[in-house]
């Protein structure tokens, strides 16, 4: 088990540091620089050009990792599928962005409907090929799962998705997705491993991988790991925490995820009724942060020792 976990770690990490240098001027040559919003915040436009889809960087160092450990350990495989299948769908969207040049990308009807594909062929393969049950494990309560029998499966829909554009909104700042996300890999991990779940080597890789993408994505970043690897992320910590009948814990070590998006959904429900007023400065929430004078740098350290203080917390839930 300790060996399993150290080689997933440091062959993630490693695969991510050797692609880094290779990919990175490799997208750069393609063009794939990143356009910052004008009505985003000043600071910002100076990333104009910055090479993104660097999502790629980690899902490989993944990928790679995942296929050594896959016949030991079956169950890791739907989490890839949903990794790879956000991930697909982002890597789609970044290319018709920054390749093709159309600004929108996919259109969100297109982007919306590809979602509920995955997301229902990942609850087809729980339901048909493995023992999961949807039903929930209740954070703090020892034994109690809420079970809504067929409701589960609308309910699975509803978190995924929301956990996957939750991940997307926060991919906003240099370094930040990258940095939650990690501590939410190893929320998981511990779990995985202290439950012998069987899905460590994942949730293992995940870790080494972002640690590796960190070395390139922490301010000023060298690269963004684009719609390809926000989605890509959310993918993992839904599948993840379904796999382990966590989906409830979500909202606890995701609360950044949750906090982004709740701010995006507030300020545009806010504007539409109000007639043009805002409740924030900016959305989603790291950039109302910014724009109330926090460096970028601080935003993503303060995000971050609260995402691991909660998932402290929700160690104490399981």
């Amino acid at each position: 088990m300790n060996g399993t976990v150290l080689l997933s770690v440091m062959l993630s990490f490693a695969i991510s540091v050797v692609l880094g240098p290779l990919v990175i001027p490799f997208l750069r040559r393609l063009k794939v620089g990143q356009t910052e919003r004008t009505e985003g915040p000043e600071s910002h436009l100076k990333k104009n050009g910055t090479p993104t889809m660097g999502g790629i960087l980690f899902l490989v160092s993944v990928v790679i990792t995942s296929l050594l450990f896959v016949k030991e350990y079956p169950r890791i495989v739907p989490i890839l599928f949903l990794m790879l299948g956000f991930g697909l769908i982002g890597f789609l969207d970044d290319y018709i962005k920054v390749v093709l040049k159309r600004s929108m990308g996919l259109r969100a009807w297109q982007k919306f409907a590809l979602q509920i594909v995955v997301t229902g062929v990942f609850a087809f393969y729980l339901l048909r090929y493995t023992d999961v049950s949807l039903a929930m494990k209740v954070p703090f309560v020892e034994g109690m799962y809420l079970d809504f029998g067929w409701f589960n499966i609308p309910i699975l829909f509803f978190i995924v998705i929301g956990a996957v554009n939750g991940t997307n909104f926060t991919d906003g700042l240099d370094g930040l997705a990258s940095s939650v996300t990690v501590l939410v890999a190893t929320f998981f991990t511990v779990v995985a491993i202290g439950t012998d779940s069987g899905i460590e080597p994942i949730t293992c890789a995940v870790v080494g991988a972002l640690l590796g993408f960190l070395l390139f994505n922490v301010h000023p970043a060298s690269v963004f790991m684009g719609d390809t690897g926000s989605l890509a992320l959310g993918g993992f910590v839904a599948a993840t925490a379904y796999m382990m009948q966590m989906p409830l814990f979500i909202a606890i070590v995701g609360f950044i995820y949750l906090l982004e998006v709740v701010s995006v959904m507030m300020q545009v429900s806010y504007f539409k009724i109000t007639g043009g007023k805002r409740i924030f400065k900016m959305a989603p929430i790291h950039h109302h942060f910014e724009l109330c004078g926090w460096s970028e740098t601080r935003v993503v350290a303060v995000f971050s020792i609260v995402t691991a203080l909660l998932c402290l917390v929700a160690l104490m839930g399981v």
